[in-house]
């Protein structure tokens, strides 16, 4: 069995170090998982980003794809070619302009939160995904950073990793 493992991808204007993906990084870790978060930062292209995550083709089991806004549409695009266990996304940029085709093989445990309040990414983009694969989707009171809601964010990450965990078996 290989060690379970949590990739992050950031949004466009962030860095892969962002204070979103510290917090979730230090919960993911507390649980035992290894952390990845690539960095992006050189790429303004949406699919080039998708290439790169494929490209670098973590492996873990289970493996977690985690994305905010352009990364949330780089996690979900990747999901076909990654097979992850869970995906977790936070206001995805997904059906805009520039940001092409509909994510396919999302895993079952798959979590969108958006802000009702998101000036960036339109809360429709959130609710369309989620609704198509009936995932769940938390809509919170805040903008597109998520910034009032990163300990909300904490504990719906920490229950996905709990339940990613649980799904593996130890003769794996």
């Amino acid at each position: 069995m290989t060690e379970p493992r949590v990739v992050f991808a950031h949004g466009k204007e962030s860095g892969p170090w962002g204070s979103k993906i510290q917090h979730l990084a230090t919960i993911a870790q507390a649980r035992g998982f290894a952390v990845e978060s690539l960095d992006y930062s050189d790429l303004m292209d949406p699919l080039a980003r998708v290439r790169r995550l494929i490209e670098h083709a973590p492996s873990g089991q289970p493996l977690v794809l985690v994305g905010s806004s352009m990364g949330g549409y780089v996690s979900a695009m990747a999901c076909e070619a990654l097979a992850p266990d869970a995906l977790l996304l936070m206001a995805p940029a997904l059906y805009l302009d520039g940001y092409p085709g509909d994510p396919a093989h999302c895993p079952a445990d798959t979590i969108v939160v958006h802000g009702w309040d998101d000036d960036i990414v339109p809360l429709a983009s959130g609710y369309n995904f989620a609704r198509a694969r009936r995932a769940a989707l938390h809509v919170v009171a805040d903008g597109h950073r998520l910034a009032e809601s990163i300990d909300f964010i904490g504990e719906v990450f920490n229950a996905q990793l709990k339940r990613a965990l649980g799904r593996v078996s130890p003769h794996s």
